[in-house]
């Protein structure tokens, strides 16, 4: 893994490249990956009258988005990728929002829940704090954030044409708690494999309605 010596613009937008370039590819590999477990644990922190106004953050072709338009819920997609956001229209119906992640545009306390599934670990360090708290903010009061990201020892950098941050539990709570969010609970993934084998860290959290962000 490289580390960047470039804008956090000009990083996010060779990713944002790369996935445009490999949309196809990319749906076809992960439209039948199984994440019940992570949608199932959002759901079930939200305390609101179903249905629920869910943010699908990092959308990509819409496989998500679509699960929880079957449930019954009304979610709208966001996505920096031209491809992805246009794969996910069709095959939804749903809103989805062409929206860099350091370029957000969001509706303060419009939804009850943020369902980010593999998407923050590719903001920039730098960035994250100004992003999470756009997150925390386009949340209800006791809105719920799930996130779910390929941990690490905090290394940051490129693998391939892609850029992440591969951060560890406890840098993961302490970017959330500065966010103002209360963590609910958290686990590894895939289920049922010794931790070596568990790549993904999921974290469910609720916003802090107390908080006072800078």
């Amino acid at each position: 893994m490289t580390q960047a010596f470039r804008p956090a613009n000009e990083v996010t937008a060779a990713t944002l490249d790369d996935y445009n370039r490999s949309a196809t590819a990319f749906r076809a590999g992960t439209q039948d990956h199984d994440v019940r477990q992570n949608i199932d644990a959002l759901l079930r922190h939200i305390h609101a009258e179903p249905p629920f106004r869910i943010l699908d953050f990092g959308c990509g072709p819409g496989r998500d988005l679509a699960a929880f338009a079957r449930l019954g819920h009304r979610p709208v997609g966001l996505d920096g990728s031209q491809e992805f956001v246009a794969m996910a229209r069709e095959a939804t119906g749903c809103e989805v929002w062409h929206q860099d992640f350091l370029a957000l545009e969001l509706p303060d306390a419009h939804f009850d829940g943020v369902f980010a599934n593999a998407s923050l670990f590719h903001v920039p360090s730098a960035e994250l704090p100004r992003v999470l708290a756009q997150l925390n903010a386009c949340l209800k009061p006791a809105g719920v954030l799930f996130s779910s990201n390929p941990r690490g020892a905090n290394q940051e950098g490129w693998n391939g044409a892609r850029y992440g941050v591969y951060h560890d539990l406890e840098s993961w709570r302490g970017l959330l708690g500065q966010a103002g969010f209360i963590e609910l609970e958290h686990y590894y993934r895939p289920a049922g494999l010794p931790r070596e084998r568990q790549p993904w860290l999921a974290s469910v959290w609720r916003k802090d309605a107390e908080a006072r962000l800078p």
